[in-house]
């Protein structure tokens, strides 16, 4: 990419926050931490082809390979011919149509919950709950790892934000009891989306419980994949709504689709629908994606043999790595990162795995703490695995054999 001409912008008069703007890109680059697209020429699947290339994907979030099935691209095209394309408005105007509504229905139901509202997209979905649910004299406490949009969430509020150690149930409980005024509102990840391991959302129930604080869990990462009906990480721990009150889930991950929702009770439903700014100043979900999601919901309910190859394959990956003793990160879930320490060395890596037609980000700062790069590798039900067992051969070369990790290193 070409450096950007600051003095070609604004008629040819220096503009200095482009030239600002250009030194923080410069920064990131000298880093490592530099980000640039891929264009693909393909649907989303574990085969896809860039450049003209064909690479074996283990970076997508279609868990369950749902983005391009069939029944869902039928449902898609049937619901263009009916309802458009576009939505044309917000849902408070006229955006709203039946397809938006039945979806809606259905994922209350599927989650236990009274009501559920759409969302145009998970980050959205969190700005806007978290900003209804608190104010100014209220305090959000936050995992350390929680996602940005949960951080931008906070800020949004303008409520006071205690942020404890990852998992630290300990140090939430102290930060809970010494909190004496306003509401409180506890907020984590269902799944962590670079680490992969599950919040103590049981424990984080007990603790909401016994401070009088409203618990809310983010499960994009686990919607659809984790539990016995696939209704997420909140069903593997057993819990309802009264535990868990408030609960977000995106729709573009497992689910194969786009955008998100909130499921709660009517009050919460109602508000969200009168107060969330992101849901009532934006265009509405293109009804033909809600009708594809409908179709999506009920083949993660009626086809459970997707959950249960994708744990098998999880589990086949992770006895493979640890006995190559690859750096891996503790988790149990799709998300499988393996942590390389440094910017360099995991963009080094990332590298050389597409040279041999592999697919895998390089994880960076500021997305993970200073120090803690990591390829970010994850599992798909579509994946078979002699997939699995040409992407350990080619780390075990790397790691134990080549020199492309001891020259990140010097």
């Amino acid at each position: 990419m070409k450096p950007i001409d600051t003095l070609s912008l604004s008629g040819g008069v220096k503009n200095m926050i482009f030239e600002r703007l250009q030194q923080q890109l410069d920064k990131r680059e000298q880093a490592h931490q530099y980000r640039r697209r891929r264009i693909m020429s393909t649907p989303q699947g574990i085969k896809v082809r860039i450049g003209g290339r064909e690479y074996l994907n283990f970076c997508s979030n279609d868990y369950l390979g749902l983005a391009n099935h069939p029944e869902l691209k039928k449902s898609f095209k049937q619901a263009v011919d009916r309802y458009g394309v576009g939505s044309g408005s917000a849902h408070l105007i006229n955006g709203h149509s039946h397809e938006h509504h039945a979806l809606e229905e259905e994922l209350a139901a599927f989650t236990g919950r009274q009501r559920a509202l759409l969302f145009s997209t998970g980050y959205m979905a969190n700005l806007g709950l978290v900003s209804t649910l608190l104010g100014r004299n209220d305090t959000l406490f936050a995992d350390r790892l929680n996602h940005a949009s949960l951080i931008d969430a906070g800020v949004l509020s303008h409520a006071r934000v205690q942020r404890y150690a990852h998992n630290d149930m300990d140090a939430l409980g102290e930060k809970l009891a010494q909190c004496g005024r306003g509401e409180k509102l506890i907020v984590s990840e269902g799944v962590f989306s670079m680490d992969g391991d599950l919040a103590p959302v049981a424990d984080m129930a007990q603790l909401a419980s016994e401070h009088d604080a409203l618990l809310m869990i983010d499960d994009a990462h686990g919607f659809g994949v984790l539990g016995k009906t696939g209704a997420g990480s909140l069903e593997l721990a057993g819990l309802d709504a009264v535990a868990v009150p408030v609960l977000m889930g995106t729709l573009g991950k497992a689910p194969g689709s786009f955008g998100a929702f909130v499921a709660g009770d009517e009050v919460l439903i109602e508000a969200l629908i009168n107060h969330a700014r992101s849901y009532v100043y934006t265009t509405a979900l293109p009804p033909a994606v809600a009708a594809a999601t409908r179709t999506s919901l009920r083949l993660l309910q009626t086809e459970s043999w997707r959950r249960e190859k994708l744990a098998a394959l999880v589990d086949y990956w992770k006895q493979g790595a640890m006995k190559l003793q690859l750096p891996l990160l503790k988790s149990d879930t799709a998300i499988q990162p393996l942590l390389l320490g440094s910017s360099e060395k995991a963009v080094r890596v990332s590298r050389h795995l597409k040279e041999q037609g592999f697919l895998i980000s390089a994880i960076r700062p500021p997305t993970v703490p200073n120090g803690q790069a990591r390829l970010r590798i994850t599992f798909c039900a579509e994946h078979e695995q002699a997939h699995i067992d040409r992407l350990l051969e080619v780390l075990d070369t790397l790691f134990t054999k080549e020199s492309i990790l001891k020259a990140a290193d010097a």
